[in-house]
């Protein structure tokens, strides 16, 4: 009796295939509450396969200290202000539903120059672009579904 081990090989690979575009994730931290939970598993599309980082989408990067789950708020180009509960971006105010807990005591801006700004939806506690600056498109690892 000969063994064909190509068959289960190949088997396994079909089987792994979507794994290499959608990854589970599990959300860790309080920053996008009450969007997202700490402990929440949630499902990725991984960068490659998803298009270029659209403002108000979640996605998961690299960042200064470990991954993160933030929000696109700034994309290349855009000028973003915050000062107390709004957030503006090129002088214009954002209506954002998804933020429940706005920062209330802060203000600032940043240029993204080339790279994207992303925020956590909840403000007082997010460690988030305010920190650590934009980021540059290589960053971004997939697009939260």
């Amino acid at each position: 009796m000969t063994t064909k081990l190509w068959i289960p090989l190949a088997a396994l690979a079909v089987a792994l295939s979507p794994l290499a575009v959608v990854h589970p994730v599990r959300v860790s931290g309080h920053s996008m509450e009450p969007t997202l939970h700490s402990g929440d598993l949630r499902w990725m599309l991984r960068a490659w396969a998803s298009h270029a980082p659209r403002r108000g989408e979640v996605w998961v990067v690299a960042r200064p200290g470990g991954d993160a789950v933030n929000r696109v708020m700034g994309l290349p180009g855009d000028t973003v202000a915050w000062d107390g509960p709004d957030l503006r971006v090129d002088g214009h105010t954002l209506d954002e539903p998804w933020v429940v807990h706005p920062e209330r005591d802060s203000a600032g801006s940043v240029t993204c120059g080339r790279g994207y700004l992303l925020l956590g939806d909840n403000r007082p506690v997010s460690r988030d672009g305010r920190a650590w600056g934009p980021l540059p498109r290589q960053a971004f690892e997939g697009r939260i579904l």
